[in-house]
C-alpha cells in the first residue's frame, strides 16, 4: 500500500493460448486497485518493467489501464484484467501507477503507487 492505495495482483497461465513449440507463453493478470485513503484519486498512467526468464527486459508505459483512467472515491476499488506474452516459462513484472488527487486540499497533486514484483510462471515448471 502507498498513500492509502492498495494494489492486489492475481496471475494465471493461459495454456490454451500458449505453445512450447513457438516459445509463446501467455499469462493473464487481474489487478485490483483499492482506495483506502480519505481522498478521491484518478489513475493517470501506468509503467511496467517486464523481465523474462532469460533476462530480456522491456518497458510498457502509457495512459491509464486498458483504455481507462478510473476515478476512485474513498472506499472504492477498480479491477481490470490484462496480459503479457513471454518467450520463457517464467517472467516477472513490477512497476507503478501515477495518480492525481482530486480533492482534499492537495487537489491536482500527482503521486506514484509502486507495484511490487510478481511472478508469472507456467505451472509445470514448479517441480
Amino acid at each position: 500500500m502507498t498513500e492509502g492505495i492498495r494494489i492486489s495482483v492475481q496471475t494465471v497461465f493461459v495454456q490454451e493460448q500458449s505453445s512450447v513449440l513457438t516459445e509463446s507463453f501467455v499469462f493473464a493478470y487481474r489487478i485490483t486497485i483499492a482506495n483506502e485513503s480519505g481522498q478521491t484519486v484518478q489513475l493517470l498512467r501506468r509503467h511496467w518493467d517486464i523481465l523474462d526468464g532469460c533476462g530480456t527486459y522491456r518497458c510498457v508505459a502509457g495512459e491509464g489501464v486498458v483504455g481507462q483512467q478510473p476515478v476512485l472515491a474513498p472506499g472504492h476499488e477498480h479491477t481490470y484484467t490484462s496480459g503479457s506474452v513471454f518467450k520463457t516459462t517464467l517472467g516477472q513484472m513490477a512497476g507503478y501507477y501515477t495518480f492525481r488527487r482530486l480533492d482534499g486540499g492537495t487537489e491536482g497533486e500527482e503521486f506514484r503507487v509502486r507495484i511490487p514484483a510478481f511472478l508469472l510462471q507456467v505451472p509445470f515448471t514448479l517441480n
